[in-house]
């Protein structure tokens, strides 16, 4: 009989992601509203000031069609990682934006860098890396649905066009891949069988197979008692 984990829903799961993409499109409302620009509150490189951007630029879009591109896989990526991750989704959220914004203040280049793609990147490459690392099959189908419908996300690692921020994305998926191992130990573990677990307890007819599954003709009546 295989062992199976129930994935209970919790408001946190649907609440995260959506009042989160809420604030960004309020933002973006305020400052179209009042006539604000606060693409000065980005990230701009290696300038002390400019480090304040690892704070607030995942807030600020430069139009309404960046946010639209960043708010629908930024919403299916937070709802994944806080269902299928959830004892360590705030710490991955949190932690893998600030490092993907301090990242990017190293790197990139002498320009304002804003926007939430950072985060989308680094959500992207730490689910897709971990459920390959976990083999567990859920996480490797959701896995595989992240690369079915954002995989051309990988083209703009490149700097392939001058007002795409492509440092704050290849930051993102640098700290993705990092915190997938590091976290690989924590949370949803590769499906394992009643008999694969640690303290399963053989009867008779598995005493007719070795460890490796075949067939050990050479057990004697004594072990089959």
């Amino acid at each position: 009989m295989a062992e199976h984990k129930h994935y209970n829903f919790s408001p946190l799961i649907l609440a995260v992601p959506l009042y989160f993409v809420l604030s960004l499109w309020i933002i973006f409302w305020i400052e179209v509203k009042y006539g604000y620009n606060f693409n000065k509150y980005g990230i701009y490189p290696r300038s002390l000031k400019g480090l304040r951007g690892v704070f607030f630029s995942p807030f600020i879009h430069g139009d309404i069609k960046h946010l639209y591109h960043n708010s629908i896989p930024l919403f299916v990526l937070l709802f994944s990682l806080f269902y299928f991750y959830r004892k360590i989704a705030f710490r991955v959220f949190v932690y893998g934006t600030l490092l993907t914004g301090i990242l990017t203040w190293i790197i990139a280049r002498s320009s304002f860098h804003i926007g939430a793609s950072g985060i989308i990147y680094m959500l992207f490459s730490f689910i897709f890396f971990s459920g390959i690392i976990r083999k567990n099959y859920r996480l490797i189908a959701v896995s595989l649905m992240v690369i079915f419908l954002y995989g051309s996300m990988v083209w703009y690692l490149l700097p392939l066009e001058e007002k795409i921020s492509w440092e704050g994305h290849l930051s993102g998926f640098i700290v993705g891949i990092i915190f997938a191992f590091y976290f690989r130990r924590t949370g949803p573990q590769k499906f394992k069988y009643e008999w694969e677990q640690d303290d399963y307890q053989k009867d008779d007819f598995d005493l007719l197979f070795d460890d490796d599954g075949n067939f050990n003709p050479n057990a004697s009546e004594k072990e089959l008692e």
